[in-house]
């Protein structure tokens, strides 16, 4: 069907063609296998084991802790990533980093002129909004009589 409320299009209708609309995403319903749930479950088990070890070994220092925190958030993290999800996440965060790279950033100087024009605008606005403000009080005043 049409989406400016037209009848629909004789060539498609009733005919099951699936919307090519961009607001309708097509996934893939996609089921893990047992040695993927295995390992995501070995994961998890990794880090909550780590979490409450991190709190019963209370008594040692906290650098020792925190380091075996973040070395158990490794294995578990190492671990997750064997799987099809952690591989699809993987490739993931390499296109994201490589689409970073492709960013063109502002120079110190645009950044800084940047920022003095916003600093500026902002002080200018608020003198005229304090004006205004200073113009809408002595009006009120003057039409109700409690000016001097």
């Amino acid at each position: 069907s049409s989406s400016i409320g037209r009848a629909a299009v004789s060539k498609t209708a009733g005919w099951g063609f699936d919307s090519l609309l961009a607001c309708h995403i097509y996934r893939e319903t996609r089921r893990l296998n047992m040695a993927d749930k295995i390992k995501l479950s070995l994961a998890v088990i990794i880090l909550l084991a780590a979490i409450v070890g991190f709190y019963l070994l209370g008594e040692y220092p906290l650098l020792y802790r925190v380091l075996g925190l973040l070395a158990a958030g490794g294995l578990a993290a190492a671990v997750a990533l064997q799987t099809e999800v952690g591989r699809e996440a993987r490739d993931f965060l390499r296109g994201s980093m490589l689409e970073i790279r492709k960013v063109v950033w502002p120079t110190r100087k645009e950044t800084t002129q940047t920022t003095l024009i916003v600093i500026l605008m902002v002080i200018i606005m608020g003198i005229l909004l304090w004006l205004l403000d200073m113009f809408l009080l002595w009006a009120v005043q003057l039409l109700t009589g409690q000016g001097g």
